[in-house]
């Protein structure tokens, strides 16, 4: 099962590097800054089945935890995202499973991100299988804002102080503003530089 996962996630990752590829040489700009892939640990994946109240077995694996094969794609500016997940959900050979748009609906932590849950074949000698990865497009800030969120809810043990959580919801809100302010100076940017061309 180890190896259809390490497979599928080569599969999506080929096809970022191709989007990559395409807007860097053809379009002359580039919205990927860079891709994380990884693969959770046997130990992980029992730790979710168990906090989710099911039976640490191969069935249950492949049933309940989506998220074993995951790529993060990180972007300049939040337009990136929504132009990223578009060329996603156009490639034909993929079967979007689930979408869940953290912009516009933010988690209660203030987490705001794009997911994706795509299937993806792995082709095998004798057969095809279709294997989840899950995707999720974000940008520069707001991966800042996740990774030091998972580092604090980590040491806490998902338990985290009241005032702790409050202050991580302000940081979300800010980080929001400073995407949005990023974009409208990008845009500034691009409109100065078109005139500048005529």
């Amino acid at each position: 099962m180890m190896f259809l996962y390490h497979a599928a996630l080569k599969q999506v990752a080929t096809k970022i590097d191709i989007l990559n590829d395409e807007f860097q040489y053809i379009q002359h700009y580039n919205p990927i800054e860079h891709v994380k892939s990884r693969i959770k640990t046997p130990e992980s994946i029992v730790k979710k089945l168990k906090k989710d109240g099911y039976e640490s077995n191969i069935p249950n694996m492949i049933r309940y935890v989506n998220d074993i094969a995951g790529i993060r794609i990180i972007c300049s500016f939040t337009s990136d995202i929504y132009l990223i997940a578009d060329f996603i959900r156009k490639q034909n050979d993929l079967r979007i499973e689930n979408i869940k748009d953290y912009m516009k609906q933010p988690k209660e932590s203030g987490y705001q991100s794009y997911h994706l849950l795509v299937s993806v074949p792995v082709y095998l000698y004798d057969k095809t299988l279709y294997v989840p990865v899950e995707v999720q497009i974000r940008t520069i800030a707001q991966d800042f804002w996740a990774s030091l969120e998972h580092k604090i809810y980590y040491k806490f043990e998902g338990n985290a102080p009241d005032y702790i959580s409050k202050d991580l919801q302000e940081c979300a809100t800010i980080v929001a503003q400073l995407d949005q302010r990023m974009l409208s100076l990008n845009e500034a940017i691009q409109k100065y530089s078109a005139t500048e061309n005529e």
